[in-house]
């Protein structure tokens, strides 16, 4: 794999470096939660169902609590209170504070002892729910198989639910290997997580646990027919981060686009919410064995690929970094890159077979997440079809994990059935033609490919010791990344983040760094 003579020294540098970069992140979220946090914590504990308004139940407990000016000490604190008090379950204080029924704060208040003893059973009682699921994941895998690598990813995105299983299933057998569910525009900006099955949706299909099972459950049936285990993904991002990274664990999602940073950039999320959700929400996704998708292929639809390759570099050294905090292993970070160098580039190609050679060096443990075209994608579908097949070539010849198909019609309407029809087909002939290439070449020293690789790194570790100087807030303030520049107060969901009072209680954090990746 080792093919470019990196300098060994210089990627440990920038593992440093990026380490340091986060550290300063970790102090502010080691001090602060969220109410998005403080409701994911309620639905692992089994509350479910919304009110009479569909506002979720757990929406209505945190507000409860928030209003009160009391959630600086967590949820758990006060729903254990009430259950040592009340004995009844978490589901049904919920109703009642959502009723009107019950004042959590004014109870009387156990010894932290005794709170705290409860709160370990009902958390642990509540992993153990996702190790199951886990180990089913497990079991499946061993006994379907699953696709080789490079695994074909490819997405729907019809609005209902009910026909996202009818086209999931379909791309099974056509050879795809992992299915994406677009998430409906505009839905991580929603502060709550719309509840049941739904049937409409603008660019896609809400995220919901209902949602989340029924596309589960539909995989699950196209897995025994294909003989080959069926990855299901979607969106852990936005305002609710960590509930849907709940979700995807209780009804065993596989992979989840889950980025540090992406909300912060391409949605005007506030960075200190972000930051905080991306924490726990990668706690849980750890925990559940689910593979994240980074975001840095994004950067390149804002900013030119030759000339920003770096940030893109910088930021999966970030990205890993904040992943290893929150205990997940290099096996879950599908960091993401995309192949966007305009074509009229001369020697396009061998810029984008340096870039994604570098990225697989620099994590050769991690299914690596590569992206098609689709800057550059006009609606002409027959030189789009090119740029794909293209596409295709490099990820097999630089070994990539997890490949998005690209779509001859991009830029022209969502993909229809014939086109992912289409795009799997040119990808598996492809990647069967070609399948012992990569052990097969290699790139001359002192050549274009090598001197580019190491020109990126070398803009990399500059960029960094500059984030590491400044810190990442700054940074994210200063447009370093895509081109965009957000502001550590502005953005959307600031209201939500609140500092954690002495006290404060979530056992979830201690119990999922022992144990998330204990079945590894």
């Amino acid at each position: 794999m080792k093919k470019l003579n990196l300098d060994e020294a210089k990627i440990a540098r920038g593992r440093e470096l990026a380490g340091q970069i986060v550290d300063q992140i970790q102090t502010y979220i080691n001090d602060h939660s969220t109410v998005t946090v403080e409701r994911a914590i309620l639905r692992l504990l089994g509350i479910d169902g919304v009110d009479r308004a569909e506002v979720p139940l757990v929406n209505g407990v945190v507000n409860y609590l928030q209003k009160a000016g009391v959630l600086g000490k967590g949820v758990v604190y006060w729903l254990v209170n009430a259950m040592l008090h009340l004995q009844q379950s978490p589901q049904q204080i919920a109703e009642a504070v959502v009723d009107g029924q019950l004042a959590l704060e004014q109870l009387p208040q156990k010894t932290d002892e005794e709170i705290l003893t409860v709160a370990d059973r009902l958390v642990k009682d509540a992993l153990e729910k996702i190790r199951i699921r886990r180990k089913e994941r497990s079991e499946l895998i061993a006994c379907h198989g699953k696709g080789p690598e490079p695994m074909l990813y490819v997405i729907v995105a019809t609005g209902n639910v009910y026909e996202d299983a009818i086209q999931a299933q379909a791309a099974a057998r056509q050879g795809a290997d992992i299915i994406a569910v677009i998430r409906t525009t505009g839905q991580s900006l929603l502060d709550y997580v719309p509840y049941g099955a739904t049937t409409t949706g603008f660019g896609g299909t809400y995220a919901t646990q209902e949602n989340f099972r029924i596309l589960r459950q539909a995989l699950d049936e196209v897995s025994k027919e294909v003989n080959r285990y069926i990855y299901l993904t979607n969106y852990c991002s936005g305002l609710c981060m960590p509930e849907i990274a709940a979700m995807g664990a209780l009804e065993r999602l596989d992979v989840m686009l889950n980025d540090s940073m992406y909300g912060i950039i391409f949605r005007d999320i506030n960075m200190k919410r972000t930051f905080v959700d991306q924490f726990f929400s990668r706690l849980i996704n750890g925990y559940a064995g689910i593979i994240i998708n980074t975001g840095e292929d994004n950067y390149l639809t804002t900013a030119d690929a030759i000339e920003a390759a770096h940030t893109v570099l910088a930021s999966e050294l970030i990205n890993e970094q904040f992943a290893f905090r929150c205990g997940m292993h290099s096996g879950q970070l599908g960091l993401g890159h995309a192949f966007e160098i305009d074509p009229n580039v001369t020697n396009g190609f061998l810029y984008e077979l340096s870039q994604a050679q570098l990225v697989r060096e620099v994590f050769p443990n991690s299914p690596i997440k590569y992206m098609p075209p689709t800057k550059y994608m006009t609606g002409n579908i027959f030189k789009g079809h090119v740029q794909d097949t293209l596409f295709n070539a490099c990820s097999i010849m630089t070994g990539q994990g997890l490949h998005l198909l690209g779509m001859l019609t991009e830029a022209i309407h969502t993909p229809h059935i014939q086109d992912r029809f289409l795009s799997i087909e040119s990808a598996k002939y492809v990647f069967n033609t070609m399948r012992d290439l990569a052990d097969e070449i290699c790139f001359r020293p002192g050549g274009f490919i090598e001197q580019r690789a190491k020109e990126v790194l070398d803009n990399t570790i500059g960029l960094l010791e500059q984030i590491a100087g400044i810190g990442l807030m700054e940074a994210l303030a200063k447009g370093y990344f895509a081109e965009i520049s957000r502001s550590p107060e502005g953005g959307k969901g600031l209201e939500g983040v609140f500092q954690r009072e002495p006290g404060y209680l979530n056992p979830f954090i201690p119990l999922m760094l022992q144990g998330g990746n204990e079945n590894d």
